[in-house]
């Protein structure tokens, strides 16, 4: 099995509770507009072979307090998604947390067909049109479901976002190149280029960097 990755990360600070693992599928159909994540809409790139993946993720298994995935769409690739958290279950005791742009019904099948393979779930499309008021969202439709016992540490998360929660994780490639993993603030982007072209740095945005870390 191939699963194409936007990016994988150690340690993630901004997108749960702990230091976790971060996996960005790349791919989405849904495409929300005003999406911080451009860059892991297109299809066809970043594939990889499933086992080294799972290696690459194995690696940090023993310092983490768990898993977030994102994106992209996780559930664009179903079956591949259902091997990496099985895989996490197998080899560690830290709490899964799943994005998606779709709503709590849409995956209920794959819910209910792949049982116990993830203890919170946030739902639902980024909305630029909505407010941004509340921790782990990009708009205040999107909502957070504890799907199991252990998902109960994400529960604290349910409230008003707080200064902390606007903390973003800063990683650099191979070649240099920066990217943020988190959930910035409305504006918080265009600031920061802003000041960055104002200190002298070229800022350029992509559509297609991506990075197996």
């Amino acid at each position: 099995m191939r699963v194409a990755v936007s990016r994988l990360h150690f340690p993630v600070t901004a997108l749960g509770p702990g230091r976790r693992v971060g996996l960005w599928f790349q791919g989405c159909a849904i495409r929300c507009p005003g999406c911080v994540s451009v860059d892991t809409w297109t299809d066809g790139i970043g594939e990889t072979a499933l086992p080294g993946l799972l290696d690459a993720i194995d690696v940090w298994i023993a310092d983490a307090d768990g898993l977030t995935v994102s994106g992209g769409e996780p559930f664009g690739q179903p079956e591949a998604l259902a091997e990496v958290l099985r895989f996490w279950r197998r080899r560690s005791r830290g709490s899964i947390l799943v994005y998606t742009g779709h709503e709590l019904d849409d995956v209920a099948p794959w819910l209910d067909a792949n049982p116990g393979l993830v203890d919170g779930l946030m739902t639902g499309p980024f909305r630029s049109d909505l407010s941004q008021t509340l921790a782990l969202r990009g708009s205040d439709n999107q909502r957070l479901h504890v799907l199991s016992p252990q998902g109960r540490e994400f529960a604290p998360f349910d409230r008003p976002a707080r200064q902390e929660d606007r903390s973003l994780d800063v990683m650099f490639d191979d070649e240099g190149r920066a990217w943020l993993a988190g959930i910035p603030a409305r504006g918080d982007l265009a600031r920061l280029r802003r000041v960055l072209t104002a200190a002298g740095h070229e800022v350029q945005m992509s559509d297609s960097i991506r990075n197996l870390a």
